[in-house]
């Protein structure tokens, strides 16, 4: 295991195992140095998916657990993407939250996933960020997260 993953581990996550993507799509693309990872949603080592929509059946601290098994899927996928985790900088991070209308607090969703992120990888876990809310989800998910990455040497 890495140091980042030892971090993770101390603090009761695991990194998940990658299944195939369900449609025409690739978990990343890399170019270069630079690799874009596609939206992760918050999926259980079963299978099942967390759904809800934040503001109405969920609360912002269910969404928050939601976002942080995103972070732990997208650490994944840039784990493969970069052979390790200690070769991966974060860029940016691009957090959906499904809200109701009236939902104004997506930074706070998003940020469960930014946390856990530079909890993992210290000060390559810092990016920018995007955080917006959406009427609907795929499967009906409270919190999809999209990341680029730059590989290190």
């Amino acid at each position: 295991m890495s140091a980042a993953e030892d971090r993770l581990a101390a603090l009761g996550h695991a990194l998940p195992v990658l299944g195939k993507p369900l449609f025409a799509y690739v978990p990343f693309r890399r170019a270069g140095d630079i690799a874009y990872i596609s939206g992760q949603v918050p999926r259980h080592a079963d299978g099942s998916l967390t759904t809800g929509k934040v503001g109405g059946d969920m609360s912002i601290e269910d969404a928050q657990k939601a976002a942080e098994l995103c972070a732990l899927h997208i650490l994944a996928v840039a784990k493969e993407a970069a052979g390790s985790l200690e070769k991966v900088e974060f860029l940016k991070v691009f957090g959906m939250v499904n809200a109701v209308p009236e939902f104004g607090q997506q930074p706070q969703v998003i940020d469960a996933c930014s946390k856990l992120l530079f909890a993992a990888l210290g000060e390559n876990g810092r990016h920018a960020r995007s955080a917006v809310g959406m009427g609907s989800l795929p499967s009906n998910v409270p919190v999809e997260i999209e990341a680029v990455i730059r590989i290190l040497d």
